[in-house]
């Protein structure tokens, strides 16, 4: 199944030299997407994207600042899209940082309109794939926070009950299909009442 055609895509730059801006501005239209909005600095960027919904944000700046860090990490955090920051400083500090802040791509040659669909086809690319590791660390982290509250119920219900796990796994598994809840909702629910009788103790 083909890809959709780059030219769907839409950009939010920040700039704040007008001069510079519009030079990237014709690089981006050239490679087939289109602005669709200049912010000179990137301290609403999250409000911004929020309103706007480009599908990536190219930053073109001399070199990344604490504030802009932040406002990345936040925009990363909030509602995540591809970065790709164009910078005169290619200090390996200033990289780092820019990358931890989420930026998928940090160019240091500047705009070169013959290479720019190519970068930011790599930076959508690398941009899905980081989504994809998050999402499935979180599903993990999830799955191991269910455990230890199942767990946790199950520790409950042997010393109430006076029974051994297996029999407080199957009352566990019994309370959720007679609810029609899941057993971690269950679970929760259990520790809840019995950390109220003073039964977690």
């Amino acid at each position: 199944m083909s890809a959709p055609p780059e030219k769907e895509l839409t950009v939010m730059l920040v700039d704040n030299e007008p001069a510079r801006a519009a030079i990237v501005e014709q690089a981006m239209i050239d490679s087939g997407y289109r602005v669709i909005r200049r912010l000179e600095n990137a301290k609403n960027l999250t409000e911004a994207v929020a309103e706007f919904q480009p599908d990536m944000v190219i930053i073109d700046i001399e070199s990344p600042d604490r504030d802009m860090l932040e406002n990345m990490s936040r925009l990363t955090q909030d509602n995540p899209r591809p970065i790709v920051m164009f910078a005169e400083e290619g200090d390996s500090r200033h990289v780092e940082a820019a990358i931890r802040a989420g930026v998928s791509a940090y160019v240091v040659d500047g705009v070169n309109s013959g290479s720019v669909k190519a970068l930011l086809q790599v930076a959508i690319a690398r941009f899905r794939e980081f989504q994809a590791l998050r999402s499935e660390l979180e599903s993990v982290k999830s799955q191991l926070e269910d455990r230890k509250l199942i767990d946790k119920a199950k520790g409950l219900i042997m010393k109430h009950q006076q029974c051994d796990e297996p029999a407080a796994y199957k009352a566990l598994r019994k309370l959720a299909m007679d609810r029609s809840q899941r057993m971690t909702d269950v679970a929760r629910n259990i520790i809840s009442v019995m950390e109220l009788m003073g039964g977690s103790k």
